[in-house]
């Protein structure tokens, strides 16, 4: 890895980078809250990834350099061209749904300043959600409940709330263009900068609000479609340990336990042996995530960690069933090119 010394002897410049497509208020807000930051950013850079509610003349209210395309090239493509137009020491990635707070882009010039070997780090939602519907807050509390816990040694970038030295971005060859949606671009990054032998770190204390407005269809659509199936194919592409692909936090025996809970329930019609099979392997659910469970009584009290219990494990069901799919497909496709 080059040597980054510099960086410990004078204050890095940082661009703060947010693509946007069709922003809306919340990207407002996001704008809104580095305006208020007790460090201002160097440059703002807003990439407008064909937007139709004229989310650029936002960003030019709030000062920001502008880059602008008529039709959508994908999260990855725009965070590529943000970085080209940046100037400074450090790459600062937002997306234009969250609200960094007051002290959010000093604490990450302390972190560059404090670990010269540092390459980069990411950060975590907080844990006071913007939208106040349940599922919004379910999510958001469960990937906050994820950071807090994970090792500070990372393994995946993450593009919501992440920072990389410039050198060491261009280094790797940026974002994957390949992936137009979210979700994916950032984790095959981190494996890119993991495989480089460069320092990546979790900065728990690093916090972003999260102001998406989850509901049933969006949340199970972009779980499937944009996460666990294209991470899926991504991890055993690269040969990676299915170790570090966890569900979002979940073991695979709560995936099982899942399965085998369902299977009892139903089979319980015709032999009500496997109710009482299905009770037990439901408390063995209890217990196993039960760290989570309390987590969520204690944020937002008893009604919201039952209904996130029943949440947790239908999506147990559904990310299992699409992990087993993604896992099948891709084997498939392998043993059809082998024979072929």
């Amino acid at each position: 890895m080059n040597d980054s010394s510099g960086y410990a002897l004078k204050r890095p410049t940082i661009s703060v980078i947010i693509p946007v497509q069709n922003g809306g208020e919340n990207f407002r807000r996001c704008l809104d809250s580095l305006r208020q930051s007790s460090r201002q950013p160097d440059d703002l850079i807003v990439v407008v990834d064909g937007d139709i509610d004229g989310s650029w003349e936002v960003a030019k209210e709030f000062k920001a350099k502008v880059v602008r395309y008529d039709s959508a090239a994908g999260i990855a493509h725009a965070r590529n061209r943000g970085a080209q137009s940046a100037q400074a020491d450090l790459l600062f990635f937002i997306s234009a749904d969250v609200t960094v707070g007051c002290h959010t882009i000093l604490d990450i010039e302390k972190a560059f300043q404090q670990d010269i070997n540092l390459a980069a780090l990411v950060g975590s939602y907080d844990d006071q959600p913007g939208a106040d519907n349940f599922l919004s807050q379910y999510k958001t509390l469960f990937l906050h409940y994820l950071h807090q816990i994970s090792s500070e040694k990372a393994s995946a970038f993450w593009g919501t709330c992440g920072a990389i030295r410039s050198e060491v971005f261009k280094a790797v060859g940026g974002f994957d263009e390949r992936y137009r949606q979210p979700y994916v671009e950032d984790f095959e990054l981190g494996y890119r900068l993991k495989r480089g032998g460069y320092t990546m770190r979790l900065a728990r204390h690093i916090q972003v609000k999260h102001l998406k407005c989850w509901r049933p269809d969006s949340l199970i659509q972009a779980e499937i479609f944009h996460q666990i199936l294209p991470r899926t194919k991504l991890i055993l592409s690269q040969g990676q340990s299915m170790n570090d692909f966890s569900l979002e936090g979940t073991s695979r025996l709560s995936v099982l336990l899942s399965f085998v809970a369902l299977l009892c329930l139903l089979g319980g019609f015709a032999n009500a042996l496997l109710w009482i099979i299905a009770i037990a392997t439901m408390l063995g659910l209890l217990v196993i995530n039960q760290r989570v469970y309390r987590f969520f009584w204690h944020k937002r009290g008893a009604l919201f960690a039952f209904r996130a219990v029943l949440w947790h494990w239908f999506y147990l069901l559904y990310g299992g069933a699409a992990f087993a799919y993604g896992t099948a497909t891709y084997r498939w496709r392998q043993l059809s090119t082998s024979v072929d």
